[in-house]
C-alpha cells in the first residue's frame, strides 16, 4: 500500500476538533474521542459542556481519561505512516497543471498530498514527514492539499476558519464564536456544508428544470420553423400552380388573337388569289379573241370576212370589275378586345384558383365532429354515428337538462375547441332551410333565441330556399351565384375569424372578422323545422375530401 493511501485511511484517528492524529485521546460519555486538551480547551471556552460532534449537553463536567487503547493504536498508525511515507517517497510526482504543487521543493515542485492550515504551506510526501513524527508539528492541522491557504484563516486572530456563523453568515474561527460572535448561532463548517450542499443540490436541481424547458422550448421553435417552413412550400407550391394556370391562359388567349388574324389574313389572301385567277381567266380569252380579230382584219377574202365579222365584233363574255376591290381586313380594337375578354376570364381563372388554393389551406385543419345528442332539441332525430340530423314531428321524451336547447331545433357538436384553428364540412343539399356556424358555451339554450356574435353565435342561414345571410347583427344579406350543396365552417380562435365556403365552387361565402373568443367555441348545426317534407333532408357532417 503507498503513502497516499495509507494517510488517506487516518480519518479515523484524526481529532474532530483540532483535524490532526489525536495526542492523549479521551473518550466521552456518548462514546465519541477527541484530544484531551482539545476538549478541554473547548469546554473551557463555552458556557455548555456538550460533545462537539452529536451536541448531547452533559450538566456536570465528565471526568475524562485517557483511552490507553487508543493511545496505543495511534502511536502504531503514526510509526506505519512514518515508514511507508519514507519507503515510497522515491514513488513521488512532479505536480501536473491544475494540481497543487509543494511549496518547500526547489528545482522540481512535487505534487502536494496535504497542506498545512498552521504554517500555510503545502507539503509533498517527502517534506510532510516532520508533521507526522514531530510531536510540536503533529499537533497542526492537516487537510488535503489546497491553494490560497491564507484565505482559510481567521485574519483577525490568524487561526483556522473551522466554524460557520449562521446569523452574520460568515466563515469563522474558534477564538471568533466565543469573542466576537459569543451570543450568535455558531456551527460546524461541516454541518452548514451539508446544509449548503443540499441548498446547492436543488439548486442544481432548479437549473437543469430551466435548461430542460429551454431545450423543450429551443425544439419548440425549432418545430416552429419547421412547421413554417412546411407552410411556406405549401404556399409557393400553390403559388406556381396559380401562376402557371394564369399563364395557360394568357398564352391561350394569345394564340387565339393571332389564330384569329391569321384567318382574316388567310380569307383576303384567298379572296385576293380567287379574284386573280378569274381575271387571268378573262384576260386568256380575251387575248385569244384578240388574235381572231387580228387575223380576221388582215384577210383579203371579202366572204370570209362578212361572215365572220359580226361573231368576232362582239366582246366575249366577262365580269364587270369595276367595283371589284380586295379589302385590308381591319384589325382595329382586335387587341383591345382580346385584352378585355382576357381581363374577364383571367379574372374568373384567377377567382377559382384563389378559392380553391384557399380552400385546401383551410381544410387542412379539418377535425372529427360529431353531434352531442345532450344538446339536441328534442323533435330532433339524430343517426346513430352521431353524423346526421333532420326534424321530426315527435316530441321526444328526453330529460330537460342544461346543455339541451328547449326552444330552437338545433344541436351542437361534442368537440369543442379553445385554441387554434379547425374545420368542418357539412351537406346542406336538398334543404329549403338551415342555420350553420359555432356558438360559445356559455350561449342561451333555452327559450326564444337571437342568432348574433352578441349572443355568442357567429352564423349563417338559408331561409325560403334562396334567401341566404350571415347573422351578423344586424342581418347581411348574401349574393351567390349558385347554391351551396355542401358548406365548409372555417375558425381561427386567435385571429378572431370564423369564415364560410361554398366546397363545391371553391368560394368563399362569408367571414366574421375581429371577433373575440374567450371561451370554448362548439360547432352549431340547425336543420330547422321539416316544412310538412319541404325541409325533411337532414344536414349532415362529412368527411373532409383534403385532395380535392
Amino acid at each position: 500500500m503507498s503513502a497516499a493511501s495509507c494517510l488517506r485511511s487516518e480519518d479515523q484517528f484524526l481529532c474532530s476538533i483540532c483535524l490532526d492524529v489525536f495526542t492523549d485521546p479521551v473518550t466521552t460519555p456518548c462514546g465519541h474521542n477527541f484530544c484531551k486538551n482539545c476538549i478541554t480547551e473547548h469546554w473551557n471556552s463555552n458556557d455548555q459542556y456538550l460533545c462537539p460532534m452529536c451536541k448531547e449537553v452533559f450538566y456536570i463536567r465528565p471526568d475524562l481519561k485517557v483511552n490507553t487503547l487508543l493511545t496505543e493504536l495511534v502511536a502504531q498508525f503514526r510509526q506505519e505512516a512514518q515508514q511507508k511515507a519514507s519507503s515510497s517517497s522515491s514513488e513521488q510526482q512532479a505536480a501536473k497543471p491544475g494540481e497543487v504543487p509543494c511549496d518547500v521543493c526547489t528545482g522540481t515542485k512535487l505534487k502536494a498530498l496535504k497542506s498545512c492550515l498552521v504554517c500555510l504551506t503545502s507539503y509533498c510526501e517527502t517534506h510532510l514527514e516532520p508533521h507526522l513524527t514531530v510531536s510540536g508539528l503533529k499537533r497542526h492541522q492537516l487537510m488535503g492539499p489546497v491553494e490560497n491557504l491564507e484565505d482559510r484563516m481567521c485574519m483577525k486572530h490568524d487561526k483556522p476558519l473551522e466554524l460557520f456563523c449562521k446569523t452574520d453568515q460568515t466563515c469563522v474561527c474558534m477564538l471568533c464564536s466565543v469573542l466576537d460572535h459569543k451570543t450568535h448561532d455558531v456551527v460546524p463548517l461541516k454541518e452548514e456544508y451539508e446544509g449548503k450542499k443540499a441548498e446547492l443540490g436543488k439548486t442544481e436541481a432548479e437549473i437543469q428544470h430551466m435548461i430542460q424547458k429551454r431545450r423543450l422550448k429551443i425544439q419548440e421553435i425549432k418545430h416552429s420553423v419547421d412547421l413554417s417552413k412546411e407552410d411556406a412550400d405549401r404556399e409557393i407550391a400553390e403559388g406556381v400552380q396559380v401562376f402557371i394556370a394564369l399563364k395557360e391562359s394568357v398564352e391561350r388567349s394569345l394564340n387565339e388573337l393571332i389564330e384569329m388574324i391569321e384567318e382574316k389574313q388567310r380569307t383576303a389572301e384567298k379572296q385576293a388569289e380567287d379574284f386573280i385567277k378569274e381575271l387571268e381567266q378573262e384576260i386568256s380569252e380575251l387575248m385569244k379573241r384578240s388574235s381572231e380579230v387580228e387575223k380576221l382584219s388582215r384577210s383579203e377574202d371579202h366572204l370570209h370576212v362578212l361572215q365572220n365579222f359580226l361573231s368576232l365584233k362582239a366582246a366575249p363574255p366577262t365580269k364587270d370589275w369595276t367595283e371589284v376591290s380586295v379589302r385590308p381586313p381591319s384589325y382595329e380594337g382586335t387587341v383591345v378586345r382580346a385584352v378585355t375578354q382576357l381581363e374577364e376570364t383571367f379574372s374568373k381563372e384567377m377567382k377559382k384558383l384563389l378559392g380553391e388554393v384557399e380552400l385546401k389551406r383551410v381544410q387542412q385543419y379539418a377535425v372529427d365532429v360529431t353531434l352531442d345528442p345532450d344538446t339536441a332539441h328534442p323533435k330532433l332525430i339524430l343517426s346513430d354515428d352521431g353524423k346526421q340530423v333532420n326534424h321530426g314531428d315527435v316530441w321526444k321524451n328526453l330529460p330537460n337538462n342544461p346543455e339541451r336547447f328547449s326552444y330552437f331545433v338545433c344541436v351542437l357538436g361534442k368537440q369543442s375547441f379553445s385554441s387554434s384553428r379547425f374545420y368542418f364540412e357539412v351537406q346542406v343539399k336538398g334543404k329549403t332551410k338551415w342555420d350553420l356556424g359555432v356558438a360559445r358555451e356559455s350561449i342561451n339554450r333555452k327559450g326564444n333565441i337571437s342568432l348574433s356574435p352578441e349572443n355568442g353565435y357567429w352564423t349563417i342561414w338559408l331561409r325560403n330556399g334562396s334567401d341566404y345571410r350571415a347573422l351578423a347583427g344586424p342581418d347581411v344579406r348574401l349574393s351567390l351565384k349558385s347554391q351551396p350543396q355542401k358548406v365548409g365552417v372555417f375558425v381561427d380562435y386567435e385571429e378572431g375569424l370564423v369564415s364560410f365556403y361554398d366546397v363545391d365552387a371553391a368560394a368563399l361565402i362569408f367571414s366574421f372578422t375581429g371577433c373575440s373568443f374567450t371561451e370554448k367555441l362548439y360547432p352549431y348545426f340547425g336543420p330547422c323545422s321539416n316544412d310538412g317534407g319541404k325541409n325533411s333532408a337532414s344536414l349532415i357532417i362529412c368527411p373532409v375530401n383534403q385532395t380535392a
